[in-house]
């Protein structure tokens, strides 16, 4: 059998193992001379100076959690419509290419049907010829010819 273990419980062992690192690392930093310590201070004020500077230019719609973890959000402004735009404009030109393929067509069919009646009002034919099943193919044949 086996068990799930939940979201909660391991970030509880994440943070667990962090204090213990954390801990160890005092402990021992308290053990360094004291040129070394001061290295190591300069070292964590210039990290934490550049991740200032990472974070103000992080983009806006970039959002970091408590625990570390990120988000994307949709943000405001021209960047926001750009990005709707470019999201929607695909679905849109696929809309209207259809619609003018739906058009073509249908002005296509009643172009042929006004071929077909042009060529029956134009000819003297027996009556016997406008109930053929295979008069309007014999009709299109001959336009193309």
């Amino acid at each position: 059998m086996t068990t799930r273990k939940s979201h909660h419980s391991g970030a509880a062992i994440q943070e667990t193992v962090a204090r213990a690192i954390t801990s160890r690392l005092n402990e021992s930093a308290n053990a360094l001379p004291h040129d070394i310590s001061e290295r190591l201070k300069v070292a964590r004020m210039q990290a934490l100076a550049k991740r200032k500077w990472v974070d103000e230019t992080a983009p806006a719609n970039v959002v970091v959690g408590q625990n570390g973890q990120g988000a994307l959000q949709m943000g405001s402004g021209l960047r926001h419509w750009m990005t709707q735009l470019g999201s929607w404009l695909p679905l849109l030109l696929l809309v209207t290419g259809m619609v003018v393929i739906g058009l073509a067509q249908d002005d296509w069919t009643a172009q042929e049907i006004a071929d077909v009646d042009t060529e029956l009002l134009t000819n003297a034919l027996p009556p016997a010829a406008y109930t053929d099943p295979g008069f309007a193919q014999f009709l299109r044949n001959n336009q193309e010819k």
